[in-house]
């Protein structure tokens, strides 16, 4: 009975701190990439129009991101166009908010995946 009544407090202890770090940590996911504003970003254009003929130099997009707890996207930054890298790829700024890999930046006709810049 008297080591019983002495693992309890150490179990207790163990609880208090233990608990808020697990809660902290299962916000953030490991390895996640978050661009920020004034990060480059490549945005992945896979449609059979050439991005050039639909996106300009100089247009800022908006960046949406959907959650596994919100199915309608969510916008979550803006990213300008400053060239293009290929047929399918586009070199971007985020000149607000923040964007993460798999966000979507939607323009008048199709959406482009994020990805960071290499």
């Amino acid at each position: 009975m008297k080591r019983i009544a002495s693992i309890i407090p150490l179990l207790v202890l163990l609880f208090v701190v233990a608990v808020p770090v697990a809660l902290h940590a299962q916000g953030k996911k490991k390895g996640e990439i978050v661009m920020k504003i004034g990060n480059k970003v490549h945005l992945f254009h896979s449609g059979n129009v050439k991005a050039q003929t639909e996106i300009a130099v100089g247009d800022v997009l908006p960046v949406f991101r959907t959650s596994g707890k919100m199915p309608e996207p969510k916008e979550v930054g803006q990213v300008k166009v400053t060239g293009f890298i290929s047929e399918h790829y586009i070199e971007g700024e985020i000149v607000k908010g923040e964007a993460k890999v798999g966000d979507i930046v939607k323009s008048a006709k199709s959406g482009l995946l994020v990805q960071p810049a290499r």
